[in-house]
C-alpha cells in the first residue's frame, strides 16, 4: 500500500518543480520593464537544486493515517495503527517529493563592463561558455541570456 502511494505521490509531484529555466516567464512579468546589462561569463560550474518539500508530506501523512487505520482488530489498534501510518506516510511523502523536484542548474559568475561581478544561477539549458558574451536581465528572477549582439563588454 505504501509503494503504491508513493508512485502516486512521484507522478503527482512530477509536475511541481519550480521553473528555473531561463526560457520561461510568470504571467505577471509580462509587460514589465527590466534593465538588462552586457557582461561576459567567466565561471560556469554546475549545481543542485534542492527539491521542494509540504505537499509530500502532506499527502503522506494523509495517505499513511488512511492505510494504517486499517491495521487491527479493535479501535486502539487503528488509531496506533493511523499514528504510527501517518508519520511513515509523512516522512516518505516528504523524501519522494524532495528527489521528485530536485534539479540541475549551473551557477554563472558573470563581470559587467564596469567590472562588478554577479553570480546567477538557473537553469542547464541554454549553458553559456566562459568568455561568452551575455545580457544580465534583472527581475524576478535575474536571468542571463545570450547578447545577440556578439560583443563582450
Amino acid at each position: 500500500m505504501m509503494r503504491i502511494a508513493s508512485i502516486i505521490i512521484a507522478v503527482l509531484l512530477a509536475g511541481c518543480a519550480a521553473n528555473i529555466s531561463p526560457n520561461g516567464y510568470r504571467a505577471s512579468s509580462v509587460g514589465q520593464v527590466n534593465r538588462s546589462v552586457a557582461a561576459t561569463v567567466i565561471s560556469a560550474r554546475d549545481v543542485d537544486v534542492s527539491g521542494t518539500a509540504g505537499t509530500g508530506a502532506a499527502v503522506g501523512v494523509a495517505a499513511g493515517a488512511t492505510a494504517g487505520s486499517a491495521i487491527g482488530g479493535g479501535t486502539r489498534a487503528n488509531i496506533l495503527g493511523a499514528i504510527g501510518g501517518a508519520v511513515i506516510g509523512g516522512l516518505a511523502g516528504a523524501a519522494v517529493e524532495s528527489n521528485a523536484t530536485e534539479q540541475r542548474a549551473v551557477e554563472y559568475v558573470v563581470e559587467t563592463s564596469n567590472g562588478n561581478l554577479m553570480t546567477i544561477v538557473q537553469g542547464a539549458t541554454p549553458r553559456f561558455a566562459e568568455g561568452s558574451a551575455v545580457l544580465v536581465l534583472y527581475g524576478a528572477p535575474s536571468r542571463i541570456i545570450a547578447d545577440p549582439r556578439g560583443q563582450n563588454p
